[in-house]
């Protein structure tokens, strides 16, 4: 209670400039600037860092779609066309 009424230079300033000193010492060894662009690990990061970064394009729609219509023809020939195959009679 008392510390916070009389300045700190009062008390033990030696102490509190060593403080002081590791505070601004600490916040020296700091990074200025931009942190760098991380880079893209793995298949998924690396297509959204490719489709959907800073140059956004429309190709994850359209391979959306183009999965889309592979994933229903393989199921139509799963379950339909596959019989079909060799019964041309």
């Amino acid at each position: 209670m008392v510390s916070s009424i009389i300045p700190p230079k009062a008390i033990g300033g030696a102490a509190d400039a060593a403080r002081m000193q590791n505070v601004v010492g600490f916040y020296e060894k700091l990074p200025r600037g931009a942190a760098p662009a991380p880079k893209p690990r793995g298949l998924i990061q690396w297509y959204q860092y490719r489709y959907m970064g800073q140059k956004a394009s429309p190709m994850p729609i359209v391979h959306a779609v183009g999965a889309l219509i592979f994933l229903g023809y393989a199921q139509n020939y799963y379950f339909h066309l596959r019989h079909h195959k060799n019964n041309a009679h």
